[in-house]
């Protein structure tokens, strides 16, 4: 299935009211930048972890969609995130499916720097509600 960066944005708000921005969307890859600002930093400066998750749940729930069926919505089901340093500049998500199965996608996502360093970590399960349910 194909999505567009526009159509996540209409589909999901927050994404485009977050800053982030999608450079690939395909099956077996999708990455996300989130920019640094203050609006969105933390103590000490680093980017907010709240806003870190939420680049790396719509990047996951991205790649869980392009991985299903067609009208198919990703619902987070679970969530683990392993914090590895701060951020002070570009946060990068690559999220990258695990297993796909019909109902639904286990994402990994590395959420690193503009020096390529891991910063974060996440485990991913996603649903793939269907329109009749």
């Amino acid at each position: 299935m194909t999505i567009t960066t526009e159509d996540v944005y209409a589909l999901a708000p927050f994404v485009r009211t977050l800053g982030v921005e999608f450079d690939h969307i395909e099956p077996n890859r999708v990455t996300a930048r989130l920019t640094h600002s203050a609006a969105l930093s933390t103590t000490g400066g680093g980017l907010h972890g709240g806003a870190v998750m939420a680049l790396a749940d719509a990047t996951a729930a991205v790649c869980a969609a392009v991985n299903g069926k067609p009208g198919a919505l990703p619902a987070t089901a679970d969530s683990t995130t392993y914090f590895l340093r701060p951020i002070t500049d570009v946060a990068t998500a690559i999220a990258v499916p695990l297993r796909v199965s019909g109902r639904q996608v286990v994402v990994t996502v590395e959420v690193r720097n503009d020096a390529g360093n891991m910063c974060a970590h996440v485990v991913q399960t996603v649903h793939l509600i269907s329109n009749h349910e």
